[in-house]
């Protein structure tokens, strides 16, 4: 009787194997199949499942953040512009092959795009990052419905200078850009730790006060808790302007009345018009920042640092500001050197000493 329990015990270990070679061999097989298609299933960070283009050509995104960040790590994919490039920063930074791209507005500040202007230039995807329209997953939803077959993934974080990990692994996955993705993030890191380090360490009452002047009589600003204000309290300031952020563009108005009040010790602005003429206004000149010379004229190359559009090109800004606010504790911070490297790597221009001198004298 031994001899067919072992028959049968030999018969089921033959059939078990056959069943798991043909299960592993399955597997196998669609691996391939998966490797070897045009489209690859990623799930977006608003938790959609979708298949996109493995490595797609034309992009287009729906805001400038979103679109900052697909010109640092794969500018060639870009397919247009949200608004002219001189209008986010100074197209004399701009490589003379992306100035020449089309202009289709999108869905930020006060513009409301247009579905036909982007699906006729046929892109592989489009990408939807910070809106100002309100649900994060509706808005998604109605772009993909509008888009019709063109794939639209979402991107999240784009405008949270603290979190900009997420979004920059993400792009990296789904352009296929993964190696240049890691290397953007090991640079953000090396100015966002240090900074970060470095603001931990300094007491609340030695924070400085700074004011954010918009327009050109400097009297618009973003409070504290709006994106477009970050980098103050990121970068150890605090923000005078304390009051409810503007929805959508921001830049709320003030009065002169506030400012002088909240006697800031540090005033930042992008406005060129304020910044020359704050100096010899009578209404700004017993305000510290003022009386102090600690007006700072944000820098701009091909885009902002500081902030419009408040992405990642706002990575540099981080030490800049760091700088200007607690400029002992961050004195290590090689501002010449890491713009030169930022601007050779992710905003695809090499900066000259002369240039840089150019940028500075305002900062």
């Amino acid at each position: 009787m031994s001899t067919p329990k072992k028959t049968k015990g030999l018969i089921g270990s033959v059939l078990l194997f056959l069943i798991l070679s043909a299960v592993v061999c399955g597997c196998i097989a669609n691996e391939e199949v998966n490797s070897n298609s045009d489209t690859q299933t990623i799930t977006d960070m608003a938790g959609r499942t979708i298949d996109v283009p493995v490595s797609p050509k034309t992009v287009l995104c729906t805001s400038p953040p979103s679109l900052v960040l697909v010109y640092m790590i794969a500018p060639d994919r870009l397919a247009a512009w949200n608004s002219p490039p001189g209008g986010m920063g100074d197209i004399h930074y701009i490589p003379e092959k992306y100035k020449k791209l089309p202009v289709i507005g999108g869905w930020f500040g006060t513009q409301s795009g247009n579905y036909e202007t982007f699906i006729n230039l046929n892109p592989d995807l489009i990408i939807e990052g910070y809106n100002t329209q309100g649900d994060f997953k509706s808005t998604i939803a109605e772009r993909q419905t509008n888009f019709g077959s063109i794939p639209v993934v979402a991107m999240a974080d784009t405008v949270d200078a603290t979190a900009f990990d997420g979004p920059i692994t993400f792009i990296g996955v789904v352009l296929g850009e993964e190696k240049k993705a890691e290397e953007l993030k090991a640079f953000y890191h090396r100015i966002y730790d240090r900074v970060s380090a470095g603001v931990s360490t300094i007491p609340d009452d030695k924070k400085v006060t700074v004011y954010y002047a918009e327009g050109p009589d400097g009297l618009s600003t973003d409070p504290v808790g709006s994106h477009h204000s970050q980098l103050i309290e990121v970068c150890g300031g605090k923000n005078v302007a304390e009051f409810p952020a503007k929805p959508g563009y921001g830049m709320s108005d003030v009065s002169i009345e506030q400012v002088i009040n909240w006697a800031p010790e540090i005033i930042i602005t992008p406005d060129k018009t304020f910044y020359n003429s704050v100096h010899e206004n009578p209404l700004w000149k017993e305000i510290p920042a003022v009386k102090n010379n600690r007006v700072y004229m944000t820098p701009i190359t091909a885009f902002n640092w500081f902030d419009r559009p408040p992405g990642v090109n706002r990575i540099l800004g981080i030490a800049w500001a760091a700088k200007i606010m607690h400029p002992d504790e961050f004195s290590d911070l090689d501002l010449n050197s890491l713009a030169k490297e930022f601007h050779r790597e992710y905003f695809h221009y090499e900066l000259t000493d002369a240039e840089l001198d150019e940028v500075f004298k305002r900062t």
